[in-house]
């Protein structure tokens, strides 16, 4: 078996870290330097001018290759899925050297654009130039012009700070343009953009990142205080039993009946940072740390005839599934086991990681008919965790409280419960699928979500709709002059700036052939199954 990294927390004392200085991550950890600093600083000059402007370049977007390429051929797969953790790493590296180098930005207006993002052009078109010649080895085809053009990226400026505690009625856009994000251009960002569903204006990053100094913050990584809302003052605005995309899967006719396997909350801290759904043996491919229930065994290296063979941590043994999704921190300036690891400090996801206090894992039938079977070792990747710079088009995300989930539900903002309340993390995945393929080239087109009557288009056949629920026992940050105090935040990639809208879920379904038996019987003869 490949190697599964299995961590128990190590507590460490909780550090008080004064606020005007830099959140060091210790060890040879990065030191996310002050995004913001000079971004308030009085325009009397062409110097300070300059400053503010360098000051400004939030994060890095790049165009996302893997979604681009939807017919890989399978003997390609392997060294095309490699590249594209290379184009992930790259970024990674990129923004580390963003973040580090504020000094120099703001003494010359060309340095992000000579130093940081024009390297990682040349970089990326020498990556995506071997993914094509991966796949033309073996017959397949490739516009290589059109994949050429997605090697260059652009820089994000900081949003005006926006109150986090207003709602605004914004329609279902389609995400952030990053072509209009170049350095130096309009300034807009995904701050300016209206997000779906909850009616929230996605907060932008304008707050100093000195201002979350000394509270646990991400020092400028994020989230900001924009990314968080009282959810008491949050128009009502859900709709129970739906997706991110609006539509459910289940309703009052067609196939009522429930499954639901009960596999824990992690509590033997099974954690790593691969995704051997999209990075397949590559270490840290994920470069953020995930929770895993169910199946015991799941690594970058795991192979589908080792994951069958696995122990699992649910309660019926005939469910192997895989079941992960990305942790959840509190960042009240505690150091947690990986503070100086790859997908840990190392890049910017820090802070104390929150085990859920319940984990429910329940699938659902389709409102217009019946189900039909998962095949063994079907991959289903639910959200984007790239959606601040990819924009919403692949996002389902739904944050809420417990005594408010039929009230409200958040896209794009992290909620602050009220006392007594906990954070709910709820995920509800595609339940429509092509009936051949178990995974995808981009993950995605072998499955898709309901039409808004229920059906499944293109000849795709209903399957159970899993459905999870993470609950979390959350100290409520607190928003003070503009900051926001002890936040607590999903891991990202380290340029997604830990922003709540990239929250995403993934599954590989290791049901027996008999309990999947069972969990269709019962779903579609109306049962309440366990």
């Amino acid at each position: 078996m490949g190697r599964n990294t299995r961590k128990r927390r190590t507590p460490l004392a909780t550090k008080a870290i004064a606020a005007s200085a830099a959140l060091a991550l210790g060890g040879g950890g990065l030191i996310w330097a002050n995004f913001y600093a000079s971004a308030h600083e009085s325009n009397t000059s062409s110097q300070n001018q300059t400053k503010a402007a360098a000051a400004q370049v939030a994060t890095i977007a790049c165009p996302d290759v893997g979604q681009q390429l939807t017919d890989v051929p399978d003997k390609a797969r392997t060294g095309v899925d490699t590249e594209l953790a290379n184009l992930d790493k790259q970024i990674t590296e990129a923004y580390a050297r963003l973040a580090s180098t504020r000094q120099a930005q703001t003494g010359d207006a060309s340095f992000v654009q000579n130093a940081i993002v024009g390297p990682l052009k040349e970089k990326r078109a020498a990556t995506i130039d071997r993914i094509r010649i991966d796949i033309q080895r073996v017959g397949g085809s490739v516009d290589a012009n059109s994949l050429s053009q997605l090697a260059p990226c652009t820089t994000q400026t900081a949003a005006p700070e926006t109150n986090a505690g207003e709602a605004d009625n914004g329609q279902q856009g389609d995400g952030q343009n990053t072509g209009d994000q170049q350095q130096g251009g309009d300034g807009q960002d995904a701050g300016d953009q209206q997000q779906g569903g909850d009616g929230q204006q996605q907060g932008g990053d304008g707050q100093d990142a000195g201002q979350q100094q000394g509270n646990g913050g991400q020092g400028g990584n994020g989230p900001a205080a924009a990314d968080f809302v009282d959810i008491t003052t949050v128009q009502q605005n859900a709709q129970v039993g739906v997706g991110a995309n609006g539509l459910a899967a289940n309703g009052n006719s067609g196939s009522r009946g429930t499954f639901t396997s009960s596999c824990g909350t992690n509590g033997n801290d099974n954690h790593n940072t691969d995704n051997v759904i999209v990075a397949p043996g590559v270490t840290n491919g994920a470069h953020h740390l995930h929770d895993y229930v169910g199946n015991q065994n799941n690594d970058a290296f795991a192979s589908d005839e080792e994951l069958a063979a696995a122990t699992t941590s649910c309660q019926n043994q005939g469910d192997k599934s895989s079941y992960f999704w990305p942790v959840l921190r509190v960042q009240d300036g505690t150091q947690d086991f990986d503070q100086n690891n790859d997908g840990g400090g190392k890049e910017g996801n820090v802070g104390k990681i929150l085990q859920p206090a319940q984990a429910q894992l329940k699938f659902v039938g389709n409102k217009k008919g019946k189900v039909v079977a998962m095949p063994s070792a079907l991959r289903i990747i639910t959200g984007d965790a790239k959606a601040f710079v990819n924009g919403n088009a692949n996002a389902n995300v739904n944050w809420s409280c417990t005594g408010f989930e039929n009230k409200v539900q958040l896209k794009d903002q992290y909620p602050i419960c009220p006392e007594g309340s906990q954070v709910v993390r709820t995920t509800n995945f595609q339940s429509c699928w092509d009936g051949q393929n178990i995974d995808s080239a981009n993950h995605r087109t072998h499955v898709a979500f309901v039409q808004a009557d229920g059906t499944c288009a293109n000849g795709f056949k209903a399957i159970p709709q899993l459905q999870v629920k993470l609950v979390y026992d959350v100290p409520a940050p607190t928003l003070e002059n503009g900051a926001v105090v002890n936040p607590y935040a999903v891991d990202t990639f380290p340029e997604q700036l830990h922003k709540p809208i990239t929250d995403h879920n993934d599954f590989i379904n290791f049901f027996s052939t008999n309990l999947m038996n069972k969990m269709v019987n019962c779903i579609n003869t109306g049962k309440k199954c366990k």
